[in-house]
């Protein structure tokens, strides 16, 4: 070997030593964030936007993302310690709050803006009404939760009494709902993407409405954190939602191809075509709030609606359980 070959090589091994060193010091200098989400759906498109992107990584931070399978263990885990943010629906923090703990979960951010699940029924009803659920028992989720609460809310729009006209269940643990459905549990079930859909493509389900579409303009999921951390480090809150708004802002500004194709890491196992048309299902509802801010009168609509279901007796203060703060800085430093 000749010794310009042995100083040429000699020289490539340590650029490629000094390069694997520097890559590992950027990523170890990324502040690690524990998000814990309420399940792992596309219908929090922008959020995994966010992270096939590396607008977390622009932000200094590092996502851990855990799928808690209800709103109630992303709470526990909150509150617990294990996670740093959750991501879920605020009746959670309402709930939390008015049981009078001192270091409860604060609202900064909002994603959603509808509810995003999709009835589903066993025979395809492409002239489906809601009163053909008269009589009929529908799976509907964990009582208290966000979805449940909105199929009674629904229905009850429709002149349907729940527990009289139609009989909702509540004995079926969220996660689970699809496979208990398939077991043969129940006419109907209310169920998120891609879930939905993977029971219509191997003929086990299909969706005949759209609780979204029906319930309307609702803070359905937001990101929260206990006060604690919040007085601790604002920083990191910060960062956390400069990072969401800019995944907001891509999915608004990109066509439906483009961001099926931005989320398919996270969904490897669903077809393109699938996701696409998922994508466009949940754009077509305008599923996704165009700014982070979550207001006043779209919370005292979800506590009515929490009201009406028979789960709440006392409201919680919206400017204690939400600030803006953060979500009209990531706004205003982040434009279009």
């Amino acid at each position: 070997m000749s010794k310009v070959f042995k100083v040429i090589s000699l020289t490539l091994i340590l650029t490629l030593l000094l390069t694997i060193g520097l890559t590992g010091c950027k990523k170890d200098e990324l502040q690690k964030v524990r998000l814990i989400e309420v399940t792992h759906s596309l219908f929090y498109t922008p959020q995994y936007v966010a992270i096939t992107q590396g607008f977390f990584e622009e932000e200094g931070l590092q996502i851990e993302l855990t799928n808690g399978k209800g709103a109630d263990k992303c709470m526990a885990a909150l509150l617990s310690g294990e996670a740093d943010i959750a991501f879920m629906g605020p009746e959670a923090s309402v709930y939390v709050y008015i049981q009078g703990r001192s270091d409860y979960a604060i609202n900064f951010a909002q994603l959603t803006q509808k509810d995003g699940s999709f009835l589903v029924g066993r025979e395809p009803d492409p002239d489906f009404t809601f009163d053909k659920l008269k009589g009929k028992e529908v799976l509907g989720g964990r009582k208290g939760g966000m979805p449940e609460m909105t199929l009674e809310y629904v229905l009850k729009k429709h002149g349907l009494t729940p527990g009289e006209d139609v009989n909702v269940r509540t004995d079926v643990q969220f996660d689970v709902l699809a496979g208990a459905f398939v077991g043969g549990e129940g006419d109907y079930v209310a169920l998120f993407e891609p879930v939905a859909a993977t029971l219509e493509k191997e003929g086990k389900g299909y969706v005949v409405a759209s609780i979204g579409k029906e319930g309307g303009y609702i803070p359905y999921t937001c990101y929260c954190t206990t006060k604690s951390i919040l007085d601790k480090d604002p920083e990191l809150v910060q960062k956390f939602t400069n990072a969401i708004y800019k995944g907001m802002i891509w999915v608004q500004n990109h066509s439906t191809e483009e961001i099926a194709k931005a989320v398919k890491p996270q969904f490897p196992d669903t077809d393109d075509e699938v996701l696409i048309a998922l994508v466009e299902r949940y754009k077509e509802q305008d599923s996704w709030k165009p700014d982070l801010i979550i207001t006043e009168e779209g919370l005292n609509h979800m506590m009515d609606i929490m009201e009406l279901a028979g789960e709440l007796d006392t409201r919680a203060n919206y400017a204690e359980i939400v600030t803006t703060k953060f979500a009209k800085e990531a706004m205003e430093k982040i434009k279009k």
